[in-house]
């Protein structure tokens, strides 16, 4: 792995260790920045959603939640989320039931949805571990890496990670980033014109001495990859050279960036929801159309 020294990380982060600004959770996963100006995230085991406010704090958002993980926004600003317990990705207007937008591929139920990124003209792409089931219940016969088309097609894109998990884009939308939590790397992809994944290659190698394995990730406008994994959140520039880590009082799941200016990463860690100011702004979610 390529090592670029301190320095270039300190010119993405603000000094200072990230802060504890909510605890007492179970399991927290799946934040996203809602446009109204707080965060969503999941808590797995807890089988809910909560509501983090800059001014009000900590609320229920949805309970319960399917024992949701990754969440996004699509276009229109619903909230896209992957169910372990409805073993589905469903989406969801403020105040509505959710709908399933996926739970079967060639007639078999999927694994446990994990992760979920959309696409500028709509198209959602997930992640299809088996984390959330028992072997015996398991129907699909790979851990794959599935779209929804805007007319609610579901096609398997990849069937050869063992288990996929975190997945972003590049800012051009040229490329997807997943990551493999069992292989501990993360793999690139080109994203052909049609939406269709090649040329898979390994991005960055995330292999530590530490427990904790590639999961959740997020890109900044300057396409660099912030990933979680063993001892915190592991930052690469877009050539894949490593820039190190933010390091965390606790194991890191997933990540967002939030507030008005799109410079907070909000960080969920097993029990508690930490944020970080930093000096590039990251992507929105929601994206215009390329």
């Amino acid at each position: 792995m390529k090592y670029v020294p301190a320095m270039r990380l300190k010119a993405l982060i603000e000094p200072g260790d990230p802060e504890r600004i909510a605890g007492g959770f179970e399991f927290t996963e799946g934040p996203v920045w809602y446009p109204d100006g707080f965060l969503i995230f999941s808590d797995i085991p807890a089988n809910r959603q909560y509501r983090w406010h800059p001014v009000h704090g900590v609320s229920v958002w949805r309970e319960p939640s399917g024992h949701s993980n990754g969440l996004t926004l699509d276009r229109e600003g619903r909230i896209i989320a992957c169910e372990h317990g409805g073993r589905r990705v469903s989406r969801a207007e403020p105040g509505a039931e959710p709908v399933t937008l996926a739970d079967m591929y060639g007639g078999k139920r999927l694994n446990s949805p994990n992760d979920v990124v959309v696409k500028s003209d709509g198209t959602i792409y997930f992640t299809d571990p088996p984390y959330g089931i028992a072997p015996e219940e398991r129907e699909q016969p790979c851990n794959g890496v599935y779209r929804i088309l805007p007319d609610g097609t579901v096609e398997l894109l990849v069937d050869d990670f063992d288990r996929p998990n975190g997945l972003a884009f590049s800012p051009d939308e040229t490329i997807l980033y997943i990551d493999d939590s069992s292989r501990r790397h993360v793999r690139a992809f080109d994203v052909l014109p049609d939406g269709r994944l090649a040329n898979s290659r390994i991005f960055a190698d995330m292999d530590h001495p530490q427990p904790g394995s590639p999961d959740g990730m997020k890109v900044d406008v300057e396409g660099n990859l912030y990933v979680t994994g063993a001892t915190g959140v592991w930052v690469f520039e877009p050539d894949g050279r490593w820039l190190g880590v933010i390091a965390m009082p606790e194991r890191p799941a997933n990540c967002a960036w939030g507030d008005a200016d799109r410079q907070t990463l909000y960080i969920t860690a097993r029990t508690s929801l930490y944020r970080i100011r930093t000096r590039v702004p990251g992507l929105p979610v929601i994206r215009e159309q390329m």
